[in-house]
């Protein structure tokens, strides 16, 4: 599953920097999906543009980018903002396998994976 920041974060910014999908943005930030990713070196056709920027989830704290959250999956044994944050204020949000996430870490990152 992908992890959610809650409205009882406190703005430190201690999750966005341990994140290794650059999934969790400030809030008010637009966000890509080649932040942090391999995507704009794939010489593959997606569906939306990966370097097109798109409006911030939250404005007022910290958010993820579910479709870039892997729960830090073949990165790390556990999600880094959930170990870190000092409120803990990131919570599981959406359902997702492991296979899932780590078919969603192969695309995000891996320049072979869908050539």
């Amino acid at each position: 599953m992908s992890i959610k920041i809650t409205e009882e974060c406190i703005n430190c910014g201690a999750c966005e920097s341990e994140c290794p999908n650059n999934a969790i943005y400030e809030g008010g930030i637009k966000w890509r999906m080649s932040d942090g990713t391999s995507l704009k070196r794939k010489n593959i056709k997606l569906l939306i543009d990966p370097n097109l920027f798109h409006e911030p989830k939250e404005n007022d704290f910290y958010f993820i980018v579910e479709e870039k959250c892997t729960e830090c999956v073949d990165f790390y044994d556990e999600p880094q903002c959930v170990s870190i944050c000092p409120v803990n204020c990131c919570i599981p949000n959406t359902l997702e396998s492991k296979e899932e996430l780590l078919q969603k870490k192969i695309f995000l990152h891996e320049n072979s994976s869908l050539r």
